[in-house]
C-alpha cells in the first residue's frame, strides 16, 4: 500500500509539472530554432540500475493510462464503438491498393459518423516549418467537444486514430516494446494524458536507442511527438494548428463525458 501511495504521489506531482510547463517553456521555444534536445530531459547520463528504471517507466506509464481511463469513459466508450464500426466497414473510398490500411479514409469516415450522430467534431491540421532540428510537416487528427454532466463546461478531446504506431520502433529494446504494448490502439481523451504518455515514451525511446548504441531520429524526440497535435500544446508558437468544423447535423451537441 505504501507503495502504490508513492506511486500515486509520483504521478500526481509528474502531471501537475506538465500544467504549469508552458509558462516556463513559453521563453525558450518563441522561435522554432531554440527548440532542442534539452527537452528530452537528458538525465540518463548516469542511469539508475537498468532493471529499475525500466520498472519504474512501466509503473509510472500503467498509472497514467489508469486515469486517463477513468477520464470521460462515457465518451471514449461512444467513441470507440463508433471507430470499431468503421474499422469492420469498407470505409475507402479512393480505391487505394491498400484500402485496409487507408487511414485518410478512415478518419473521415469516422468524422462523418461522428457529425452524423450530432456531435461537434473538428478536423485538425498541424503544420510546422522546418528547422535546423526537424524537417518541416502536417499531422491530422480530430476534436470533439464534449462537456461535464454537473459543470457543462465545454471540453476539448482530442482523437488520434493511429496512436500505439506513433510510438513503434523495430529495434527497440524488450521493455520499450512492453511499454509500447501498454499503450491504446487510439487515443481519445484530454490533452494533459496525452503529454503526459509521450513525455514518458520519449523519453524510454532515448533511453533503448541509447541501449542500443543506435542514433535516435528527430521525429522520435518529444518536441517533434508533440507538434503533431500543437492546437492541444500552445507551447509550440511556430505551428500552424488549423480546424474545420464538420458537423453536419442541424443542432451539434457537445457530448457529456461521464
Amino acid at each position: 500500500m505504501k507503495d502504490m501511495e508513492s506511486l500515486e504521489e509520483k504521478v500526481s506531482v509528474f502531471i501537475d509539472e506538465l500544467h504549469h510547463s508552458n509558462e516556463s517553456e513559453q521563453n525558450y521555444v518563441d522561435h522554432p530554432e531554440n527548440i532542442s534536445d534539452s527537452d528530452d530531459d537528458d538525465v540518463y547520463d548516469e542511469p539508475p540500475e537498468r532493471t529499475s528504471y525500466w520498472e519504474s517507466q512501466l509503473d509510472l506509464l500503467q498509472e497514467i493510462l489508469e486515469r486517463y481511463h477513468a477520464s470521460g469513459s462515457k465518451l471514449r466508450h461512444e467513441v470507440g464503438r463508433i471507430i470499431e464500426m468503421v474499422k469492420a466497414s469498407d470505409f475507402c473510398s479512393c480505391f487505394s491498393p491498400n484500402s485496409s490500411n487507408c487511414t485518410a479514409c478512415f478518419k473521415r469516415q469516422v468524422v462523418s459518423v461522428l457529425c452524423n450522430r450530432g456531435i461537434t467534431t473538428n478536423l485538425c491540421i498541424s503544420k510546422w516549418s522546418a528547422t535546423k532540428k526537424f524537417l518541416g510537416g502536417s499531422h491530422e487528427y480530430i476534436e470533439v467537444i464534449a462537456s461535464t454532466s454537473k459543470t457543462k463546461k465545454q471540453i476539448p478531446f482530442l482523437i488520434e486514430l493511429v496512436f500505439r504506431d506513433q510510438f513503434q520502433i523495430a529495434k527497440a529494446c524488450e521493455e520499450y516494446q512492453k511499454l509500447v504494448s501498454c499503450l491504446p490502439e487510439f487515443y481519445i481523451g484530454k490533452q494533459e494524458y496525452l503529454t503526459a504518455i509521450v513525455r514518458v515514451m520519449c523519453g524510454a525511446a532515448k533511453k533503448s536507442m541509447k541501449e542500443k548504441k543506435m542514433h535516435l531520429g528527430p521525429w522520435r524526440k518529444r518536441s517533434f511527438m508533440q507538434m503533431k497535435w500543437s492546437s492541444f500544446n500552445p507551447t509550440y508558437p511556430h505551428t500552424q494548428a488549423s480546424k474545420s468544423h464538420l458537423c453536419f447535423s442541424e443542432a451539434p451537441t457537445a457530448v457529456v463525458v461521464t
